[in-house]
C-alpha cells in the first residue's frame, strides 16, 4: 500500500507543490498607479505576462526588485509589498510564473527557472544592469531566486521563509513519505547559497507553519555574506507581516549594504 501510495504521490506529486491562480490579472495601471505591463520572453517559447511597478520618483536611485513569488497565488496578491517598495525607491518587477495569472505552460522546476531568467533579462532590457538589481524571493521563490542567482549574480538577494531544499518541507508534512526518493522539482536553496559570492538577507517568522523556521535559520547561518537575519516573532508563512513594511525597510537595509544609496 505504501508504494501504491508513493506512486501516486511521485506522478502528481506538482500537483502538491504548485497551487497557481491561473485567471488574468487586470491591466497594471488599474491596480497600481503608474504601473505597466510587461511582457517576458523565454528561453523555450513562452510569453508571461508581468507589472513593472515604478519607484516615487523623488526617490529613484536607479535599483530594481525583481520579486520572484512563492507557489501560489498570482501578482494581484503581491501589490501591497510592491508599492512598500516603490514608496522606498525601488523599481520592482513583479512576475507570474508559467501557468500562473493567466500564463501559458505548466509550472516545474526547470520552466520556472527559465521564468526568472527571462524576468532578469527583462529588467536589464529595461536600463537596470545586474549590478542593480536585487531579488527578492519568498517561500518556494526562495528556490528559484538562489538558483537564479548563482546563474546571474545580483546586487543583492532577500529570502523570505527560505527552506534548505524542497525534500526537507516535504519531510515535514509527509513524514511517512520517502519524499527524497520521490521528488522530482529539488529547489536545492542550501548548496547554491553556500557558493555565493552575494549580499543576502534573511527574514522567517517564528510561527511558520509552511516552511519551518529552523530550515530559514539553517539557510541564514550557511550564508557566506548574510547582511541581516530578520527574525519575526509570532509570524506565520502568509501572515501580513511577512509582506509588509518591515520586509520592505529589509530590502532598504540591503540595498544600502550592496549598492549604497
Amino acid at each position: 500500500m505504501l508504494t501504491l501510495l508513493g506512486g501516486v504521490v511521485s506522478v502528481g506529486q506538482r500537483g502538491l507543490i504548485y497551487f497557481p491562480d491561473r485567471s488574468a490579472p487586470p491591466p497594471a495601471t488599474e491596480v497600481v498607479p503608474g504601473a505597466r505591463d510587461v511582457t517576458l520572453s523565454t528561453h523555450d517559447g513562452l510569453e508571461l505576462t508581468a507589472w513593472l511597478v515604478p519607484a516615487r520618483p523623488d526617490l529613484d536611485d536607479g535599483v530594481a526588485v525583481l520579486f520572484l513569488p512563492g507557489n501560489g497565488g498570482n501578482r494581484a496578491g503581491r501589490v501591497q509589498i510592491a508599492e512598500h517598495l516603490s514608496e522606498r525607491g525601488l523599481t520592482v518587477l513583479l512576475v507570474d510564473y508559467r501557468g500562473y495569472g493567466g500564463n501559458p505552460g505548466r509550472p516545474s522546476e526547470s520552466g520556472l527557472a527559465a521564468d526568472a531568467l527571462a524576468a532578469q533579462e527583462r529588467l536589464v532590457a529595461e536600463g537596470f544592469d545586474q549590478d542593480r538589481q536585487v531579488y527578492v524571493g519568498e517561500s518556494l521563490g526562495t528556490g528559484v531566486a538562489a538558483a537564479l542567482a548563482a546563474a546571474r549574480p545580483p546586487a543583492g538577494m532577500l529570502l523570505r521563509s527560505p527552506f534548505t531544499e524542497l525534500a526537507d518541507v516535504g519531510r515535514t508534512h509527509y513524514p511517512w513519505l520517502p519524499v527524497g526518493l520521490l521528488l522530482r522539482d529539488r529547489y536545492p536553496v542550501l548548496a547554491h547559497i553556500r557558493e555565493l559570492e552575494v549580499p543576502v538577507t534573511v527574514v522567517r517568522g517564528t510561527a511558520d507553519q509552511v516552511v519551518p523556521t529552523s530550515l530559514s535559520e539553517q539557510v541564514a547561518r550557511a550564508t557566506p555574506h548574510l547582511v541581516e537575519e530578520l527574525v519575526l516573532d509570532g509570524a506565520g508563512h502568509n501572515d501580513a507581516v511577512m509582506v509588509g513594511a518591515e520586509l520592505a525597510d529589509a530590502v532598504v537595509r540591503l540595498v544600502d549594504a550592496a549598492v549604497g544609496r
